[in-house]
């Protein structure tokens, strides 16, 4: 099992940076794809990108591509979100998830979570 905590959360103005980390504990974090999603009030939770074993190789949505970087650090079993240029519509709980599988994009292939940070921003 891994366990995680996000952290970095808070309130930034449209345009703006944040950092969000994810901290791991238990079994070898590099034995996991890590991914970061997102829940907006009354919206599902989406996927907002993922990052390999070896944090070689990223996906991103759409919508964060160009803004966006995840990246992370086996050693220190951290995973980092970094937010630049952020939009209000980027207003969400930001959660970061753990898969055992090689390529996952789905909630449903995550089974380790954290308890999420909020990103609000505003316009």
């Amino acid at each position: 099992q891994v366990q995680l905590e996000e952290s970095g959360g808070g309130l930034v103005q449209a345009g703006g940076s944040l950092r969000l980390s994810c901290a791991a504990s238990g079994r070898t974090f590099s034995a996991y794809t890590m991914a970061w999603f997102r829940q907006a009030p009354g919206k599902e939770r989406d996927l907002v990108g993922t990052i390999t074993r070896d944090g070689y190789n990223t996906y991103y949505r759409e919508s964060v591509k160009g803004r966006f970087t995840i990246s992370r650090d086996n050693a220190e079993k951290t995973m980092y979100l970094y937010m630049n240029n952020v939009k209000p519509e980027d207003t969400a709980l930001y959660y970061c998830a753990a898969s055992i599988l090689g390529s996952a994009r789905l909630p449903g292939e995550y089974a380790y979570w954290g308890q999420g940070t909020q990103v609000t921003v505003s316009s």
